[in-house]
């Protein structure tokens, strides 16, 4: 859910966000229908979860994140934030509220080139300043990092700042060409694939965080050698739709980076408004509201018949195919799983295997 289009203090360089300079607040009547759905959905899955990103969540304020919050029921919180707004009291919101909090941060400080402030400064120091407020409050958090450039001789020193920070997970994120980002450089994949078994060379060395990219693969390699069925569900069976509602209860499937766009083919790219149907109405009928989604379904299918690591990544998203390939949803490899997937499935097994001898 998006509380707030705003990124206030950040205006990071990569992001994809449209209006992340405006303060579009998501009404409390959004959070309300939304709630009406999901709470039924909490109440047979325990681990539910309900996170707020797609802008920066403090800058909703405490006592509307507090609104947006209070319809929901047996649902877990989270919020995506750049922790430069984190203070004393927000701290003790998130304790009191039992929200689980993820920390967007790109490693070491030489690293952080393209987190900046809305008044072009360096915004690594605000965000350590937060993370501070966040360890002295015994509040864990997980966090989030965009590499911009996949270099392998910096992934030791990258990973070891997370396992200083004690973050509990850390998930790694190659810079995207989506949404207002259109500068994403083309990195190379043989450096790519060296990043990512060096990264595993460094957590295999010190393995305190659980490393999201990496466990993916091991979870792949596990249900291969186990016989366990690795593919993508097919897109007759249930899928999982992934739905982002926008702060004006938009709801847009499988790729939030599509929220605020507008296309001549597809429209908004939403499937629907949860003001005007049920949150449970969009996603069931979600494949035969949304035009764009069968275009998508010819693109996995195109992938499945093509990529030999299919398997693993369940074909490029939905995202990345829109923006790389010209406004089209039924393309197939792009350079983000190029860089972030198959170079990531071949640098974990590089490391497996040195490591077998």
């Amino acid at each position: 859910m998006q509380p707030t289009t705003k990124c206030l203090p950040m205006d990071c360089t990569y992001c994809y966000l449209p209006f992340r300079k405006m303060n579009h607040l998501m009404p409390v009547t959004v959070a309300e229908a939304v709630a009406a759905s999901v709470d039924p959905w909490a109440a047979n899955d325990p681990a539910f979860e309900v996170v707020r990103h797609g802008g920066e969540p403090l800058a909703t304020g405490r006592e509307h994140l507090a609104a947006l919050m209070s319809p929901f029921k047996g649902v877990k919180h989270s919020v995506q934030t750049n922790a430069a707004l984190m203070d004393d009291a927000w701290c003790a919101f998130l304790l009191e509220h039992e929200v689980h909090v993820g920390v967007s941060v790109d490693g070491p400080e030489d690293m952080n080139n393209h987190r900046v402030t809305l008044a072009g400064h360096p915004g690594f120091r605000v965000t350590m300043r937060g993370i501070e407020r966040l360890r002295r409050h015994g509040i864990p958090f997980s966090a989030i990092a965009v590499v911009s450039d996949p270099a392998p001789e910096n992934a030791a020193r990258f990973y070891d700042f997370f396992a200083e920070l004690g973050v509990t997970t850390l998930g790694v994120n190659v810079e995207e060409e989506e949404g207002v980002n259109r500068g994403a450089k083309d990195s190379d994949p043989v450096r790519a694939t060296e990043f990512w078994a060096a990264l595993a060379d460094a957590w295999r060395a010190n393995p305190v965080i659980r490393l999201r990219e990496i466990q993916r693969v091991l979870n792949f390699a596990g249900a291969v050698l186990g016989s366990h069925d690795t593919a993508p569900t097919p897109t007759s069976a249930p899928w999982d739709p992934m739905p982002t509602v926008a702060h004006d209860g938009g709801v847009v499937m499988l790729s939030p980076e599509l929220a605020g766009f507008t296309d001549a083919r597809f429209g908004d790219f939403t499937t629907g408004n949860v003001l005007k149907d049920g949150l449970d109405v969009l996603v069931a009928e979600a494949e035969e509201r949304t035009s764009w989604i069968t275009e998508f379904w010819q693109g996995i299918d195109a992938c499945r018949a093509t990529c030999p690591a299919f398997a693993f990544c369940g074909g490029a998203h939905a995202a990345n195919r829109y923006f790389e390939h010209a406004g089209r949803f039924d393309g197939t490899r792009s350079r983000y799983c190029t860089t972030a997937k198959i170079a990531l499935l071949e640098g974990v097994t590089r490391h497996v295997r040195a490591h077998a001898r």
